[in-house]
């Protein structure tokens, strides 16, 4: 017992470079806002790798991994770009016509791992990740006539509020414990610690459909904090085949009081439930096929799911929201464990856009749109100890269009056209104790 409470301390002690992590910026916008892989691995591989533990980071993906990894800590840090751009046409808009991009493309986004090997069958990780997010950056002296004809609170801006745009970062600190029982079946668990991080810009237009105009816009910076759990099972169906199986509940977080007439529910805005499913084969002892099919129910969050039409004000019980439907997403990878030095890996995701064309004037703040992402990368080992990755991602350019909804109602006359895309790189260092 004091050899395992020794291991958790010094884990506990690893943690702390997690929590330097918070203030850190990390624009997500892939699977709707998750990300779509946890480490530079998961990252080459399209994300899958639920039922293929191999790192510390996995059990970010499946806490029933942890029993699979040896000791180890890993850091992470990815250079992700969004590319986001909306497009107005038509007469007699509420938004800008023409074609306006967003600043601010350039992201920094960390990770941290730490595995231990308590037992024979028992295993131990803790890890810190950015679960996603979403920004936009309009800008403030952006042109727009109708701004001058109202009781507008700016002459310029996407929204007659100059300077429009969002901000939301999402950290994940995991604590996992996984069993192995009989050499086959694993089973793991891991309590959540969730930090969400939310300032939204430029929305005083909406002053007039909101149920708490003070609590809408330029509030700045606000934390909430939450609680959830996230379990797995893996099971190896022979000694090249494996099945498993993770399901993270959803995190019930503290409400943004600062921006209680923004979200539904009074400034609710939970993280949603997720699940996944996955295989992986190793068609030979150096080559691995990992495929996962994932689900994220964004509807179940009032304030992510319900339609930004919603004849409530904003902020009330039942309001408006983003107006996201569930997310499906399959991913493919493939890894080449080429030898003790080089190992190679490749893979490819495609999910559903969550936003329709009903919610695209609500979502120029949050143009979550992207389906397809293409990955690649490698890992160098120049020593047992040490190695180093490298991870790429391209994520080509995703649209979708719909009329303008104004604090006023539908206007048919105006069609906006939301767009992005994306490329991530990554690179990781590992390092393995006891070697």
């Amino acid at each position: 017992m004091a050899r395992i409470t020794g291991k958790l301390l010094t884990s506990a002690a690893m943690g702390a470079i997690a929590l330097s992590m918070i203030g850190v910026p990390a624009a997500q916008a892939t699977e709707g806002y998750f990300q779509h892989g946890i480490s530079a691995r998961s990252k080459a591989m399209g994300g899958a790798g639920v039922a293929d533990s191999r790192d510390a980071f996995a059990s970010a993906l499946n806490p029933a991994g942890a029993v699979d990894v040896e000791d180890m800590l890993q850091i992470n840090l990815s250079a992700f770009s969004p590319n986001r751009h909306f497009t107005g046409s038509g007469p007699g808009g509420f938004t800008p016509a023409g074609d306006v991009k967003s600043g601010s493309n350039l992201f920094p986004v960390p990770g941290f791992a730490y595995s231990r090997k308590l037992s024979d069958n028992f295993g131990f990780a803790l890890t810190a990740v950015g679960n996603g997010g979403m920004n936009t950056s309009w800008p403030r002296d952006l042109a727009n006539p109708v701004c001058g004809s109202g009781p507008f609170p700016a002459p310029t801006g996407v929204f007659c509020g100059a300077g429009t745009g969002v901000n939301l970062n999402q950290l994940l600190i995991a604590a996992s414990f996984a069993y192995k029982f009989a050499d086959r079946l694993s089973i793991g668990f891991a309590p959540v610690l969730a930090i969400n991080q939310f300032e939204a810009r430029g929305l005083a237009a909406f002053g007039g459909v909101t149920s708490n105009p003070a609590a809408l816009t330029n509030n700045e910076s606000e934390f909430a904090t939450g609680l959830g759990g996230r379990f797995g099972a893996q099971l190896d169906v022979t000694d090249q085949f494996r099945i498993a199986a993770t399901y993270q509940s959803e995190l019930n977080m503290s409400r943004f009081k600062k921006y209680a007439g923004l979200f539904a529910d009074q400034g609710d805005f939970n993280i949603p439930e997720n699940y996944t499913l996955g295989v992986a084969f190793d068609a030979t002892p150096d080559f691995t096929i990992a495929i996962d099919y994932k689900r994220i129910n964004y509807s179940a969050v009032g304030s992510i799911g319900n339609s930004s039409r919603t004849p409530r004000p904003f902020g009330s019980f039942g309001g408006p929201g983003f107006g996201w439907s569930n997310v499906d997403v399959i991913k493919f990878g493939a890894e080449w464990r080429q030898n003790d030095q080089w190992t190679w890996r490749a893979g490819f995701a495609k999910n559903d856009n969550p936003i329709g064309p009903d919610d695209v004037t609500l979502n120029i703040m949050a143009p979550g749109v992207m389906k397809t992402h293409l990955t690649g990368g490698f890992e160098y080992n120049p020593s047992q100890k040490h190695s180093f990755e490298f991870a790429f991602m391209y994520a080509p350019t995703t649209r979708v269009s719909g009329i303008e909804v104004t604090p006023a109602g539908p206007n048919p006359n105006r069609i906006i056209e939301l767009r992005m895309k994306q490329w991530e790189a990554t690179i990781g260092w590992k390092m393995k104790f006891g070697k």
